[in-house]
């Protein structure tokens, strides 16, 4: 698995493109597949892109779902994925206590997809910087 993170508007998805030109790369957004592990598989050629990971996150929460299980699910895959969220904890802390729970639980699940992917990549302005 990869984590590709960074701010609003930075050129995250265009920038998995890129580097994954050549592959065979299914893109949800805001959205995970029901069956990753049964119908997908560890093939190197095909890769699940899930973009706007954070949306995801923000609308299973407002559902009163555990989005914490299903990201548990994403690292324990076999398939090719590449995690795209962008990166909310910055900045002031919401007043809202829903968006601070939001904020929160994002954070905390990003961390442990970070400790469990071969690779994290930060994208500014359209440039990637691995950082692990």
């Amino acid at each position: 698995m990869k984590l590709v993170i960074g701010g609003y508007a930075q050129g995250k998805l265009a920038y998995v493109r890129k580097k994954e030109d050549g592959k065979q790369c299914r893109i949800y957004d805001g959205t995970i597949p029901e069956k990753l592990q049964s119908e997908q598989t560890a093939d190197q050629e095909n890769v699940i892109i899930i973009d706007h990971f954070h949306a995801w996150i923000r609308e299973q929460i407002s559902l009163g779902k555990n989005p914490e299980e299903r990201a548990q699910e994403l690292m324990k895959s076999p398939a090719q994925i590449i995690v795209i969220s962008d990166e909310i904890g910055n900045g002031i802390v919401p007043m809202d206590a829903f968006e601070r729970e939001y904020r929160e639980r994002t954070g905390r699940i990003l961390v442990k997809l970070a400790e469990q992917s071969e690779e994290v990549v930060r994208v500014v302005c359209g440039i990637g910087q691995r950082i692990k």
